[in-house]
């Protein structure tokens, strides 16, 4: 049996967005069908993604400062990935019902700019992340001193923060700068998971399209035959 090809020779990009559909109704097929009961798949989608914080946070820390292990702050690190886990696994799971969401309007909708404009939605999402990860870190560290001999205001936190944002903005390359933005970008990976999950289907979608051998039949198609 030979899979129809004329949809992919008339109009490729069509064809991608075909097989981009297929992939991701896949996935959604999968997630309802081996998620199971809600109060147990949440728990473990929690703690899956509070392992993930914490192993985030440690490995931005160790690569990025390792020097802050080395000091008198080296304490207050360590209780710090207490609220960075917790805080950072409810966003995640959080956003993660509302990607499930989003993939569900995406493949309902008719028109291709329908589809890649709800699949663009989690971008969102991933800078929301940003936002929230300065919130952690402000609102984790602040609760934390106040245990500590030195309690910090949360203002003045806030502060410190926000300024570190901002040059890593105006001055990208500086070298603290890049660090800081590099510890960003590994915090935001669990949050960027869906948009990776989404892009990596294009990719897969496009090799796809490229090497007909790697396409599956359509079920349709195969019936025809």
């Amino acid at each position: 049996m030979s899979v129809d090809t004329s949809l992919y020779a008339v109009n490729p990009v069509e064809g991608i967005i075909k097989l981009w559909r297929d992939s991701l109704h896949q996935v959604l097929d999968l997630y309802e069908r081996k998620r199971g009961s809600l109060k147990v798949f949440f728990p473990i989608l929690f703690g899956f993604f509070i392992f993930l914080n914490v192993a985030c946070y440690w490995w931005a820390i160790y690569t990025a400062f390792p020097h802050y292990m080395m000091t008198h702050e080296a304490a207050h690190y360590i209780k710090l990935q207490i609220p960075v886990g917790f805080l950072g696994a409810l966003f995640d799971s959080l956003s993660f019902f509302v990607t499930i969401w989003i993939i569900r309007r995406a493949l309902a909708s008719t028109r291709t700019s329908e589809y890649i404009f709800h699949l663009s939605l989690d971008l969102f999402i991933a800078i929301l992340a940003t936002f929230w990860v300065l919130f952690v870190f402000t609102f984790g560290g602040w609760m934390i001193s106040l245990w500590e001999t030195a309690p910090e205001q949360l203002a003045e936190r806030s502060t410190k923060y926000t300024n570190r944002a901002i040059q890593a903005i105006q001055d990208p390359t500086g070298r603290e700068n890049a660090k800081n933005i590099y510890f960003g970008l590994i915090m935001g990976v669990s949050a960027a998971l869906p948009t990776i999950l989404h892009i990596g289907l294009f990719v897969v979608s496009c090799v796809r399209s490229i090497i007909p051998e790697t396409r599956k039949p359509d079920p349709t198609e195969e019936e025809l035959n």
